[in-house]
């Protein structure tokens, strides 16, 4: 017979042995209940008679366990007769479990919590089912059970199909990445054989006598897992994994436990301390190396994730970055809280326009890469001084400058403000270049309500509309090189000392006559 058909064979015995063993350990199971049930109920008088339950169900289901794992078999001599008092072996704690059961519904009357009641019910269908099944159980032994049974479960259960699955799985787990692994274990023997193990599978290994010995290595390099030991006596193997787990440098570190205690507690302690695996000694070799692999493959699945989580904050970050030098910081605010459409009306406001005197000669005449250059330049202090002086950018039009002031935040000195950026804007210019070689530039001022809102949905811009806007303008297109040009509305909105020289009225098309001030 090949591996894999004993496999299956192996497989169809389990399963139809674990059916049989079925009702057996739900009897043991509903015992337990009602042991807890009668000691919360205060019904002493029935825990002896639940107690023979229990002790005739642990002997049933040892029977049955030694049958599937072909421990006890049919004693030597005459196999019918060995195999006859087999069957009275397992009817003898059925039947004590059936009488017992009978006689605590019968003795106990009424009234009986329906739990309980349903509950002894349960256990008496379970051993009346067994008692039904004694000759197959019985027959397991010689193997006639599974034989008689496998053409029934052929149909339930693929065993060609599951060894198919194992096999291959188990094949392609086994990869040969190699991870970085510490072993932390005091007994010199046992790291030198884990070590020897793990490189022959191609690992890296580093190891550790003691559980302060594994901080100091952690400390000084980067692991893919840890073979911990618990019993150590400097620092056992819980407190270093508490450590561990308290430290975000090492809190990712997946950890695989391994120790003598096959306890279930220590199991579970491990387990709820953040251990992520726990392997009993001696090892056998197939099963450590199936879940370090299985630990490792899972570390890298991890550590792709967390580069993947650094590399989408990182865009994050340089797209709120992108978005902040765009627009206001009060509009990123209130996009990011949902709002689609920004439109607000504010009543006073400063407009700003600075142009550049004669600026197509000079564009005409400088090769396209120092214009770019010399405009990057002048754009780029502009930007400065906006910030210094608490004034918003607004955009750039051609070789013009747009800079607005109480918007998106209303501000009692929205006129001192921007008149100042003009005066630093002029003076930037003064000290850039030589006289016959730097930008001169128009400024004009104009204060008054506008409209600013968001517009657009690829290279949006956060502008403002108005009449306010569109004098501003034509104080810039009027007025003189290297000055700052106001109107009268700004005059009345200022509050500082400026020096202001009247000029002659503008009359602006469609607007009328206004009158205009240079500061100095």
């Amino acid at each position: 017979m090949s591996v894999g058909n004993e496999f299956q064979r192996q497989a169809l015995a389990t399963h139809v042995a674990q059916r049989m063993a079925g009702p057996a350990q739900a009897i043991l199971g509903f015992q337990e209940l009602l042991l807890e049930q009668a000691r919360d109920l205060g019904a002493l008088e029935l825990l002896a008679d639940l107690e023979r339950i229990g002790a005739a169900a642990r002997q049933l289901n040892s029977f049955i366990e030694s049958l599937v794992d072909a421990k006890t078999g049919c004693p030597g001599g005459d196999a019918a007769e060995a195999e006859a008092r087999l069957r009275h072996d397992l009817r003898t704690p059925l039947n004590a479990i059936i009488g017992y059961s009978e006689m605590i519904l019968e003795e106990a009357g009424e009234p009986q919590p329906h739990t309980l009641k349903d509950d002894l019910g349960v256990i008496l269908a379970a051993a009346s089912e067994l008692l039904k099944q004694v000759d197959a159980i019985a027959g397991l032994s010689r193997g006639a059970a599974i034989g008689a049974l496998q053409s029934r479960d052929e149909t339930g259960l693929d065993t060609a199909e599951l060894e198919r699955l194992l096999f291959q799985s188990r094949q392609e787990a086994w990869t040969d990445q190699g991870g970085r692994i510490l072993v932390v274990d005091d007994v010199a023997s046992n790291r030198d054989l884990l070590s020897r193990r793990l490189r022959h599978e191609g690992h890296r290994v580093v190891v550790a006598d003691s559980g302060r010995s594994a901080l100091a290595r952690l400390a000084e390099g980067e692991f893919d897992l840890i073979l911990l030991d618990i019993l150590m006596p400097d620092m056992n193997g819980i407190e270093v994994l508490a450590r561990l787990k308290a430290e975000d440098r090492w809190r990712h570190v997946p950890v695989i436990m391994i120790s003598g205690l096959s306890e279930v507690a220590a199991v579970a302690r491990c387990i709820e301390a953040g251990a992520d695996d726990y392997l009993t000694k001696p090892f056998n070799p197939v099963l450590l190396r199936a879940r370090i692999n299985s630990t490792l493959e899972k570390k890298r699945w991890l550590d792709r994730e967390h580069r993947y989580l650094e590399q989408i904050e990182m865009e994050k970050r340089r797209a709120d970055s992108l978005v902040h030098a765009i627009l206001p910081d009060q509009i990123v605010a209130r996009l990011q809280g949902g709002e689609e459409i920004i439109a607000d009306r504010f009543e006073e406001v400063s407009i700003l326009f600075a142009d550049i005197v004669g600026f197509s000669p000079i564009a005409a005449r400088l090769p396209p890469s120092d214009l770019v250059r010399r405009l990057d330049a002048m754009f780029s202090k502009f930007d400065l001084l906006t910030e210094q002086h608490r004034v918003e950018k607004i955009k750039t039009i051609g070789d013009a400058y747009m800079a607005a002031c109480g918007i998106p935040e209303p501000s009692a000195d929205h006129a001192d403000r921007i008149v100042a950026l003009g005066k630093s804007m002029l003076e930037a210019l003064q000290g850039s270049a030589s006289d016959t070689d730097r930008f001169r530039v128009r400024i004009g001022v104009h204060s008054g309500p506008v409209v600013a809102g968001l517009i657009g949905r690829l290279r949006f811009v956060y502008d403002v509309w108005g009449e306010t806007v569109n004098i501003a303008s034509r104080l810039e297109s009027q007025g003189v090189p290297d000055s700052v040009q106001i109107s009268e509305a700004t005059r009345r909105a200022l509050h500082g000392r400026w020096t202001l020289e009247p000029r002659r009225a503008l009359d602006l098309k469609g607007i009328g006559k206004i009158e205009t001030y240079l500061v100095r």
